[in-house]
């Protein structure tokens, strides 16, 4: 049997839980998990209410002896150093453009379980996660635009999950809105000199080279324009796109401001930590037991040290990693 720690992350206001204690009753062995003190306090929750459920609470340094370590923004830990060889690594890992992430876990024989590609029947199994994004980070951003979603011209790129949660506050708050989808790429190029605001929810094709919207492109905007870069992929579809926090969000190149915070629903820490504790516990067990369900071996991305994911592979040969 295998224990399960469930960590703080220390990202920027990263304030999303993976666990609740109310959902430990979906687990049979709650003896094997571990959750780090004070996971709850975030949440207004206390240790007492894991403990009462058959979890236990310890500090941080116990929680890296855990078999498997759960950590919502994974691809960001800070603490990998710290850990012995050989861990199961949950949560968000994005380790084709994590690269120094995905090079300790191969130097350590870890084994890595990416939240990003867990699918059940076809659906991303935290889909309302990819659609806060895009409510977040729409909320969030025009605060440091200056003006209001239904003064504004807004182009959308994508048509996912991301997309939809974006339109569905710019059309609630008034915006003229288009949807650009992958097919009208090129029609976009056309026209987005003309929007005020453009919100990029593409799920980029790291295989890619080139890009949407370039560092020479940023000129012939109108100044004041803003990027909402909900995808948030440093130097891929947005050239001049690195990443910020929701302390300290925006930039600006060229007069265009750029919103890049790449943990936007962190901003709503209680929807998400339902959705996501709901979800995950589920699958506990399996964890637990080396029973695991099928969607989270497909899931995994690096074993035992060695990539399996041909999207890292690529792009690591393309660096010559």
């Amino acid at each position: 049997m295998k224990t399960v720690g469930f960590l703080i992350s220390h990202k920027d206001n990263e304030r999303r839980r993976a666990l609740l204690p109310r959902d430990l009753l979906n687990v049979k062995y709650e003896g094997q998990i571990y959750v780090e003190e004070g996971y709850g306090d975030t949440l207004r929750i206390p240790d007492s209410d894991y403990e009462n459920f058959g979890a236990h609470i310890a500090g941080r340094k116990e929680i890296y002896q855990c078999d498997c370590l759960v950590d919502v923004k994974l691809g960001d830990a800070d603490y990998l150093d710290e850990l012995g060889k050989e861990k199961m690594l949950i949560g968000w890992a994005h380790a084709v453009q994590k690269t120094d992430f995905t090079g300790i876990c191969i130097a350590n024989k870890h084994t890595v379980l990416a939240w990003e590609k867990i699918t059940q029947d076809g659906r991303y199994i935290f889909y309302r996660n990819r659609e806060l994004a895009g409510e977040a980070g729409v909320l969030q951003a025009f605060l440091h635009f200056g003006r209001m979603p239904y003064e504004c011209r807004v182009a959308i790129l994508g048509n996912g999950q991301t997309a939809k949660g974006a339109l569905r506050i710019l059309h609630g708050l008034g915006a003229t809105v288009d949807v650009y989808g992958r097919k009208l790429e090129k029609l976009f190029k056309e026209k987005m000199f003309e929007y005020d605001v453009i919100v990029n929810c593409i799920m980029w094709d790291t295989s890619r080279t080139d890009h949407i919207i370039c560092r020479e492109d940023l000129k012939k905007f109108n100044p004041g324009t803003m990027i909402i870069d909900i995808s948030c992929d440093p130097g891929m579809e947005i050239e001049t796109a690195r990443a910020t926090t929701i302390t300290d969000p925006v930039y600006e190149i060229d007069g265009v401001i750029h919103y890049e915070v790449d943990n936007t629903p962190a901003l709503f820490p209680y929807t998400v930590s339902e959705i996501l504790s709901k979800a995950f516990s589920t699958y506990l067990d399996g964890i637990i037991a080396g029973k695991m369900a099928d969607e989270l071996n497909r899931a995994i991305v690096i074993d035992q040290g060695k990539i399996i994911d041909p999207e890292i592979i690529e792009y690591r040969k393309r660096l010559d990693l």
